[in-house]
């Protein structure tokens, strides 16, 4: 029995990895139905549902102009996105996913330090909102996503992991590229929950690209900036 059970064991494992094109069996080798597919139908369902409540910003700072993303958190066109966007600026152009624009008006900023705003615009009808997650789940290696608008080109979507947890600094860091333009944007969970606003890059090169170390900050501080504005009643 014991020489049966080896060989067919053998046998499998030789049929697996001499045929790695045949996902079906591999899949199910693995104990999964198809996990490339699954990985796959995620990213554009997540993809779908999210990106009509991500907004993209130009505001005319001293400057020049600082480009950005931003969450619809309200339908009738609250939107949460990063202070240092929209710091200082004059003027504040909100373009929404079907390529509306909207002149937008600062309702709250903590500042520089703490990094979030927000915003509001009269859309023509309301906009989709996303919905608020909870950070204090989070975990290294858990898969995530990024919605942004990394050098202008808008409604980029990149993927990755939590590659650490700084508690110290209070900010999740990922792999998922961000990148100039995508600070103020989504980190997105499988279920399409937002888990942290996107905020800086580390790199080399004066911070002009991504090389994978990427900042967010939670959401959960984000949910009490949000909390704090409705107290002083902002909107």
């Amino acid at each position: 029995m014991f020489k049966k059970n080896f060989v067919l064991s053998l046998l499998i494992l030789i049929l697996a990895f001499s045929n790695p094109g045949n996902c079906s069996f591999s899949a199910t080798f693995y104990g999964l139905k198809n996990p490339l597919n699954d990985y796959q139908d995620i990213n554009m369902r997540v993809y779908e549902k999210i990106n009509p409540s991500i907004v993209y910003i130009d505001a005319d700072v001293p400057d020049g102009i600082s480009s950005g993303t931003g969450c619809v958190i309200d339908e009738s066109g609250v939107i949460l996105t990063s202070s240092h966007v929209i710091e200082g600026a004059k003027n504040i152009i909100v373009e929404t996913s079907n390529g509306e624009e909207y002149k937008a008006e600062v309702l709250f900023s903590k500042g520089l330090e703490k990094d979030l705003a927000l915003l509001k615009i009269n859309p023509k009808k309301n906009i989709p909102s996303v919905k608020l997650g909870d950070s204090s789940t989070v975990k290294v290696g858990q898969q995530i996503l990024a919605i942004g608008n990394p050098f202008g080109f808008s409604g980029t979507l990149t993927t990755g992991i939590i590659s650490r947890i700084d508690y110290k600094r209070n900010k999740i860091q990922t792999d998922a590229a961000i990148n100039p333009g995508s600070s103020g944007g989504p980190l997105l969970n499988i279920n399409g929950e937002v888990i942290g606003i996107s905020q800086s890059i580390y790199n080399p090169d004066n911070n002009k690209s991504n090389i994978g170390i990427g900042f967010a900050i939670p959401v959960n501080t984000a949910k009490d900036f949000i909390k704090l504005a409705k107290t002083e009643k902002k909107f």
